[in-house]
């Protein structure tokens, strides 16, 4: 019998001005798909103008200038809007969707849409349920005791999974759908019963327990910090009175 991750598979990734994401920006992105394991790789990309100055250890990480999204980037308001779009075809078509660390990705994402089409991620999806399967959460609840970071590039290195032009979407992206196969793989005993929409139930349990002993962690070293434990989408924040 196959198991679902070694089937069609999407996966989403952007590039942004920084990490805040109820107010920085994305520059870039990209949706890709595969049909099957080790089949083609379809690719969407997008390239934003992001109407905002780019910082400078932004553009250190993806290389990505003021200039050069001015003169190549497209306004926002119509690229959120293809995003949106894409990724809401492509859960309606049953395609579980990999986003690595899923409520940075996805929350940039709806916030975007709220800020230039008065809209939001979950209006484009009307409906049609999201199966986001999430390397980092899973690596995380898996091989829970292993110590170390837990980036991309960590997890690729870790499950042998190539990442060509680390920081660009679209190859963060392939290299995040060719992890959660990996993933799903080596601890194929585990998860080979769960369907994806199971699986992203679980998810979202796992990563708030996650987020739960994240908070301890920082309690413990004496420096408090509250993690958001909601995932794979951070909820609105609430309007100042």
């Amino acid at each position: 019998m196959t198991h679902w991750f070694e089937g069609p598979l999407a996966a989403f990734d952007t590039e942004t001005t920084g990490v805040d994401v109820e107010q920085d920006r994305i520059v870039s992105a990209a949706l890709v798909a595969q049909d099957t394991a080790g089949g083609r790789v379809r690719v969407t990309r997008w390239l934003v103008s992001p109407g905002v100055p780019v910082p400078p250890g932004a553009t250190d990480v993806h290389g990505l200038t003021d200039d050069h999204l001015r003169r190549n980037g497209r306004w926002p308001a119509p690229v959120m809007h293809e995003m949106a779009r894409a990724l809401a075809e492509s859960c309606a078509s049953g395609r579980p969707l990999v986003v690595m660390n899923a409520p940075f990705d996805l929350t940039m994402l709806d916030r975007e849409l709220r800020r230039h089409r008065a809209s939001s991620l979950a209006r484009y999806l009307d409906g049609t349920p999201m199966r986001v399967v999430d390397p980092r959460v899973l690596d995380k609840h898996l091989d829970r005791y292993r110590k170390g970071r837990r980036t991309l590039t960590d997890l690729c290195a870790r499950y042998e999974v190539v990442l060509d032009g680390a920081h660009d979407a679209a190859a963060d992206a392939t290299a995040s759908l060719e992890l959660v196969r990996a993933v799903c793989r080596r601890f194929s005993t585990r998860l080979e019963r769960l369907s994806p929409a199971e699986l992203h139930t679980l998810q979202a349990t796992w990563h708030a327990a996650q987020a739960r002993g994240l908070e301890a962690w920082f309690a413990k070293s004496g420096t408090p910090e509250t993690v958001d434990p909601s995932w794979p989408l951070r909820p609105e924040l609430p309007a100042a009175a």
